[in-house]
């Protein structure tokens, strides 16, 4: 297998095209002019014929023949730029594009540039800022992972949940970065807000096909998310005032033009209100969680940029002393930009990423804490190089040393009636390298085409175990510390095309294999912070998916329209579920005993129409799907629904600009309920009812509908303050949506049973207020 790589890398670069001596390259950096902040994804056009992109660091290269050109410069979020330039020579030309922000054809950003019409990139959609901003959620916090869950394709995990299924995949396969550090658990308050604070991001986008060759780990989706670099030119402040939290953003320069900062943060406070109550019961109870996010960014010289980034967030859910609850994520990133030449562009990161929680419990003699924690390390090293106007390679390698402690359970005192768990710590040892190149083989045909090679090494020190069919431990073999207890290597091809036979359409077409070998243990209809993160073992195999896609695209009314229809169809092998009766949580014995194995498969088809300009903006949304598993041992060995399986998707989004004070905005959803699992009938044990059940997942969840209203009204602008209040009401006409049924027997026949169903939800209004000084 290696060798096959090694054969691929030399065979791209062989196949590369030639290029003569009368080329020449012009590169450099593109930036914000008001703030310092390199561009993603601006397009760098010589003549109207050679076009490219920034990356990710703003960074761009352009060859083209000697001659004059008009060189034009455009990002929906600027001004558009335009210089006229003499190639006779490689030239580094950095550019600062002025903001545009005061039109109001910019009320909200389009994700246009996810969805280039001659990029063989697919399934790639982007939000900004602006529109997390505008579109009306729950408590009016703002929330990326709740605006992307609009999107065809990403489905909510529903009320009270950050999770998202895309194209079919469970929650956990979902590879979720914050400045390339992995983020195991992205939620807030048991799920009703998600990790990211909006006033830090700068840049969001998810890929739920075609993930390009630097992305490993995970089957369904890569959710990438960067944070803002920090104004290096001029002091901001800004922040809000809401219902239920506040917020801080403070950035600024530390050399002006060279280096600056950024530091933001968010704590709620439901808590202190339970503090004013009389009642003991209540005001010793806490609810609360908080947030850090801060950067650094030092412009080393004309070829070096270092940034040093990094987030913590911690929850807490007490009740009184009985009970509490703890969970939080950490993380640190050390990024080296570095620029060979002006066609070779360096990357260099250390990562630090851990996920934690502890539940506390103290009733009489039951006094405990369940433990759980998930620490990686991880190093990266990429090269992108633009060796001529037609080709865009990538290369490089990622090495992640993850620890695992699945759980455990500590008793406090000798008194407690509750015994010890502990369920080893695992260690491995992760590794990828991976190669790509975007290939533009005519003016209408674009390829890209990458291999990933991916290695999983299992390490000691601990228990290994053989089991049986029946779950049963037949065999234990132990291994030192450090020891190799089986390496798992795959290959995993990438392959993406593109054809536009005109201005306004073009069709797409990806193949992508992924290998995971991380996963999520839960036994919740939703992502849980207790839900727990185990690594493949000699019997608990990676997860595979192939995925097989077809798209076409078509530009409307003159450009301000796009609409887009995408179709996928997927395999999943190695795919993991519950025995009958298994029980992960309170056992010492080992997880592989209460696990059963099979495959998986999803297909659907997706639209999207979206309007990026004018008073009006938005979007109309609409996913048809299906997700089953076949797992030998449920449901007779036939297929079933998977609990993401979902038919029917629906999302409107509106947002008007009424005035220059007035903006207002609507989303309407619909989807169909979860597939669960009820009773099919009962039996009565020593008085006591028992519930059984047949087929799994064979049940509905009442469908789902809600309509979130919104407005924001600009207040005093002037040059250096400026301040806004934000209306929303969640849930307007008062859908009383299930969030669970449960089954009881009825009060005045006991031989009858009765579903009671529990919404969360009815009418929820906001209103914060929000400021910015510079």
């Amino acid at each position: 297998m290696m060798k096959a790589f090694l054969f691929f890398i030399i065979g791209a670069l062989f196949a590369l095209p030639c290029f003569s001596q009368n080329k020449f390259t012009v590169s450099g950096t593109v930036k914000s002019a008001s703030k310092g902040e390199t561009v993603i994804g601006a397009t760098i056009s010589a003549g109207g014929r050679y076009v490219t992109q920034t990356n990710e660091y703003g960074f761009y290269s352009l060859t083209v023949p000697t001659g004059t050109y008009e060189l034009t410069i455009s990002n929906v979020s600027f001004a558009p730029y335009s210089q006229q330039i003499i190639v006779n020579k490689d030239i580094t030309l950095h550019v600062e594009l002025i903001d545009d922000a005061q039109t109001l054809d910019e009320v909200v950003i389009s994700s246009s540039r996810g969805r280039s019409l001659s990029s063989p990139q697919m399934g790639l959609e982007r939000v900004t800022p602006n529109e997390i901003a505008k579109v009306p959620v729950l408590m009016g916090e703002k929330d990326v992972v709740k605006v992307l869950q609009l999107l065809p394709g990403i489905k909510s995990a529903g009320d009270g949940s950050s999770g998202m299924y895309v194209r079919g995949g469970a929650a956990d396969q979902n590879l979720v970065l914050l400045d390339e550090a992995n983020v195991y658990n992205a939620s807030h308050l048991l799920g009703f807000f998600s990790t990211f604070n909006s006033d830090a991001i700068k840049d969001v986008s998810v890929y739920k096909s075609g993930m390009p060759a630097q992305y490993g780990g995970r089957l369904s989706s890569v959710l990438d998310i960067k944070m803002n670099d920090g104004n290096n030119q001029d002091f901001n402040v800004s922040g809000g005032v809401g219902l239920i939290s506040a917020k801080l953003n403070v950035e600024g320069p530390i050399q002006t033009g060279k280096s600056s900062f950024l530091l933001t943060g968010r704590r709620t406070y439901a808590d202190m209100f339970l503090k004013l109550s009389n009642d003991s019961s209540i005001n010793s109870n806490s609810l609360y969680f908080y947030d850090l996010n801060a950067k650094l960014n030092y412009q080393l010289g004309e070829k070096d940029r270092i940034y040093f980034s990094g987030y913590l967030g911690k929850d807490h859910l007490g009740v009184g002393d009985l009970f509490g609850l703890d969970w939080g994520n950490k993380t640190a990133t050390m990024r080296w930009n570095h620029v060979f030449n002006s066609k070779l562009f360096s990357n260099t990161s250390l990562i630090y990423s851990n996920y934690d929680y502890n539940i506390s419990i103290n009733s009489g003699t039951n006094n405990f804490d369940i433990r759980s924690n998930i620490r990686d390390y991880n190093f990266k090293q990429e090269f992108q190089w633009y060796p001529n106007n037609r080709n865009s390679i990538r290369m490089g390698l990622n090495s992640i040393y993850h620890n695992i402690k699945p759980g455990e359970v500590r008793s406090k005192n000798e008194e407690s009636s509750i015994n010890d768990i502990r369920m080893q710590n695992r260690y491995s040892w992760e590794n990828g390298i991976y190669a790509s190149n975007t290939w533009s083989v005519s003016d209408k045909f674009n390829l890209t085409y990458g291999l990933r090679l991916s290695t999983f090494s299992i390490l000691g020190e601990g228990d290994f175990y053989n089991v049986n069919s029946e779950g049963k431990v037949i065999d234990t073999t132990h291994y030192g510390k450090g020891d190799f207890v089986k390496t798992y290597v795959n290959l995993e091809p990438r392959l993406a095309a593109s054809y536009q036979w005109n201005s306004a359409n073009s069709v797409k077409a990806s193949y992508v294999r992924n290998a995971q070998y991380l996963h999520l243990i839960s036994n919740s209809t939703s992502t849980s912070p207790t839900d727990k993160w185990i690594a493949s073992t000699n019997i608990i195999k990676p997860e595979l998916s192939d995925q097989f896609s077809i798209g076409y695209y078509r530009n409307l009314a003159d450009n301000r329209y796009e609409l887009s229809v995408e179709s996928y169809y997927k395999t999943l092998q190695n795919q993991i579920d519950y025995r009958d009766g298994a029980d992960v949580y309170n056992s010492n014995n080992a997880i592989e005993t209460e696990l059963l194995y099979g495959k998986g498969r999803a297909y659907g088809i997706e639209w999207l129409l979206k309007k990026s300009t004018g008073r009006l903006t938005g979007w109309i949304s609409y996913t048809l799907s299906k997700t089953e598993r076949k797992i030998d041992g449920i449901n007779n060995n036939e297929w079933y629904n998977a609990r993401q399986d979902r038919t029917h998707d629906i999302a409107i989004v509106a947002m008007y600009q009424l005035n220059k004070k007035w903006t207002l905005s609507a989303n309407w959803v619909f989807y169909t309920g979860d597939a669960v699992t009820f009773p099919a009938g009962k039996y009565i044990i020593d008085d006591r009812t028992v519930y059984y059940y047949t087929a799994r997942n064979s049940y509905r969840m009442p469908n789902y509908h809600r309509l979130d209203l919104g407005a924001t009204m600009q207040l005093k602008q002037k040059k250096r303050w400026s301040s806004e209040l934000s209306f929303s009401l969640y849930n307007a006409y008062g859908r009383e949506n299930a969030y669970t049924i449960e089954f009881m027997d009825s009060k005045n026949d006991p031989n009858k049973t009765v579903a009671n169903q529990i919404a969360l939800f009815k009418f929820i209004p906001s209103v914060s207020y929000n400021f910015k000084f510079k």
